[in-house]
């Protein structure tokens, strides 16, 4: 039941940041904490994969502070963010035989956490009368979440 919920979880940090969550997952497996050798989702586990990923995540991180950035909630982003999650939370199943609950438990997540961290965001913003200090809250939220999932597998 632990493996069902931390993919959830990863899920929902998916759905705050794409790409934050399969740094995270993917530097787990480069360190040894998540098994994905011989699966067909070895390739997080890589050694340039993390470094990538990461490169990635901060990328999101920098460009979601720009006007032009769509909503979260449009149907590319909102797909991708349920993509990512879906890999994330399958790659958390894949050692206890689960992938496919884990997948099914990540995409589920990424729905949560892209809706629900819409409106808190939104929330936030209009207390600080600003998105910027939301935005960052979010990152910190997002970033913070990952690297507690991570420990916790």
């Amino acid at each position: 039941m632990a493996i069902y919920l931390l993919a959830l979880m990863i899920g929902i940090v998916a759905g705050l940041r794409s790409m934050t969550a399969p740094a995270a997952i993917s530097w787990a497996a480069h360190l040894g904490y998540l098994n994905l050798e011989g699966t067909w989702l070895a390739f997080l586990g890589y050694a340039w994969t993390p470094y990538v990923l990461s490169l990635a995540a901060i990328g999101e991180m920098i460009a979601d502070q720009l006007p032009t950035t769509p909503s979260r909630k449009m149907p590319f982003p909102f797909g991708g963010r349920i993509a990512s999650g879906a890999l994330c939370g399958a790659a958390i199943g894949i050692p206890a035989g689960a992938w496919i609950g884990g997948l099914v438990a990540g995409a589920i997540g990424a729905v949560l956490g892209t809706l629900g961290g819409y409106a808190f965001r939104a929330r936030l913003a209009k207390a600080f009368r600003r998105d910027m200090p939301a935005a960052l809250l979010e990152d910190a939220i997002a970033v913070i979440a990952a690297i507690l999932i991570v420990r916790a597998i």
